[in-house]
């Protein structure tokens, strides 16, 4: 993790920003987390914990880790923002649940294989993607009532 709080104090100085007590705090705390969260989620978290930090701090603070490279959002749109850290985490892509929520990370190299050949025949340099499917979970997809149809 040290050298990722580097990274992070870096690309703060060379912005012009202090590596503040209350940021510090966002950081260790998406660091200590493996999993995907909201901002609201580590606002309560951080507070649980006698960590005051305010929402706005969070969101500003989330905002320059995802510039920094340091944190990736996995989800946005009607649901919340959902967010990872990179360190640590292999490249994966998600399935998200519209129903539950539920966040299956899934890696499959024929994807890898096809974007990358995408990016070759159209003579382009790819510096990141994401891909996410949206639908419905096993324990969501409405199954057939076996009784039915006997």
């Amino acid at each position: 993790m040290d050298s990722e709080e580097e990274r992070f104090r870096e690309f703060l100085s060379s912005r012009g920003l202090k590596y503040t007590t209350e940021r510090q705090a966002v950081f260790n705390r998406v660091f200590e987390n493996h999993r995907h969260f909201e901002a609201d989620e580590l606002l309560v978290d951080l507070r649980l914990n006698d960590i005051k930090v305010s929402k706005a701090t969070i969101y500003r603070s989330l905002a320059l880790l995802v510039k920094s490279g340091l944190l990736r959002e996995v989800i946005s749109g009607e649901r919340h923002t959902h967010y990872e850290h990179v360190h640590g985490h292999e490249h994966h892509d998600h399935l998200v649940c519209d129903k539950c929520g539920k966040i299956i990370e899934f890696f499959e190299e024929r994807i890898e294989d096809l974007q990358d050949e995408v990016c070759k025949k159209n003579k382009f340099v790819p510096k990141s993607h994401r891909l996410q499917i949206q639908g419905f979970c096993e324990d969501c997809t409405i199954k057939p009532d076996k009784k039915a149809r006997k």
